[in-house]
C-alpha cells in the first residue's frame, strides 16, 4: 500500500501549517483513496520523522515524498534526502522514492495570472 508524505519547507509563522494543511483537504478530496501526511522541514513538531513514521503506522508499504517547494535548491538536494535517508533507517520494510517540486508547470503561470488579474 503506497502513502504520500508532503514536506513543506516550515516557518516560524505558525499559521503556515494551516494553509498547508488546507491545500492537503483539497488534495485528499480529489485523491480520497490515498494515505497522506504532511511534514516540515523545520520550525513545526510535525517533522519529517513523524510524517514517516504516522505513515509506517497506518500499515503503508512506500512512501512517495511529494515536496511543495518551487525549485531543486540546496534543501531537496541534500537537506530533506538527508532526513528521510535518517527515517528510512528505521523503517527497512518501507520503500522512499523522492518527486519532484512543483518546479515549472502551466498550471502556476495561470494561478499568477489569476493573481495579477485580481
Amino acid at each position: 500500500m503506497k502513502g504520500i508524505l508532503v514536506i513543506a519547507h516550515g516557518s516560524r509563522a505558525k499559521e503556515t501549517e494551516a494553509t498547508l494543511d488546507s491545500v492537503l483537504s483539497m488534495v485528499k478530496a480529489k485523491l480520497p483513496d490515498i494515505i497522506m501526511e504532511c511534514a516540515f522541514m523545520e520550525f513545526s513538531d510535525r517533522s519529517v520523522e513523524k510524517g514517516v513514521s504516522a505513515l509506517a503506522e497506518r500499515g503503508v508499504s512506500e512512501i512517495k515524498i511529494v515536496p511543495y517547494f518551487l525549485f531543486m535548491g540546496v534543501h531537496l538536494k541534500r537537506d530533506i534526502p538527508e532526513m528521510v535517508a535518517k527515517c528510512a533507517a528505521g523503517f527497512p520494510g518501507i520503500k522512499i522514492t523522492m518527486g519532484e517540486p512543483l518546479g515549472v508547470d502551466e498550471r502556476l503561470a495561470d494561478i499568477i495570472v489569476d493573481r495579477i488579474q485580481k
